[in-house]
């Protein structure tokens, strides 16, 4: 016989997510609390920490979850279309912080910079997604675009895409990134061609490829810094 799941209910008022928030701050709830908070209820049998938690399992984590689409969550029990909804609209609000940094002009000084406005967008996909970063002379980002979403293990981007791009917008230089699922940033073969490729096409163009950066789940490599450029 299954044994029924704890209700939010049967905990101490104290120690409810809501109100270990409000006490101590959001930093200190586990991720199955935040996303309960984001569930606001469970059902009969669960509570929304035990779908929260049973969420985390299916999805492999954080990482996982951002890319779980409407029609996924909702196969999850508990998760109907407006719990899914809801989760949605969070993860993309966080998306969204992310990038907000983008409204103010960012001057790229260093591979760091680049890294700190993509890393948190970019390291939780589980498809290569290949981003430009559009500069003026001055070094100012003026433009960011996606140009393409590859598989779990290649990206495919045409040199004509990005540079397409990046006469559109008027752009002086370039800054390349994708991400690596694996969470490991080291470059392949293909990356290291990938990027030669597009240092050709940017000297015929007039349009300068400053650096190729690859994402990993908590570091980066600039292969300018390494030496492939």
């Amino acid at each position: 016989m299954e044994s029924q799941s704890f209700m939010l209910r049967d905990l101490p008022h104290e120690e409810r997510p809501r109100e270990r928030m409000m006490h101590y701050g959001a930093e200190s709830l586990s991720q199955a609390e935040l996303l309960a908070i984001l569930l606001r209820t469970g059902t009969r049998r669960e509570s929304a920490i035990h779908i929260a938690q049973q969420l985390l399992n299916k999805s492999g984590g954080l990482r996982g979850l951002a890319d779980l689409s409407i029609e996924e969550l909702t196969n999850i029990k508990g998760i109907g279309p407006a719990k899914a909804v809801q989760l949605k609209a969070g993860i993309e609000l966080g998306r969204r912080m992310a990038n907000s940094r983008l409204t103010e002009p960012v001057t790229i000084r260093c591979p760091q910079d680049a890294a700190e406005i993509l890393t948190e967008q970019l390291r939780y996909l589980q498809k290569e997604h290949f981003v430009c970063l559009f500069l003026n002379t001055k070094n100012h980002v003026i433009s960011q675009e996606t140009l393409s979403m590859g598989s779990l293990n290649a990206s495919i981007v045409h040199p004509r895409e990005v540079f397409r791009a990046a006469m559109k917008c008027s752009s002086a230089a370039i800054i390349c990134a994708h991400n690596h699922p694996s969470g490991d940033p080291t470059p392949s073969p293909e990356d290291i061609a990938l990027t030669s490729r597009l240092i050709q096409a940017g000297e015929i163009v007039g349009i300068d490829v400053l650096d190729h950066l690859i994402i990993g789940d908590s570091r980066f490599i600039s292969l300018k810094e390494k030496g492939y450029m």
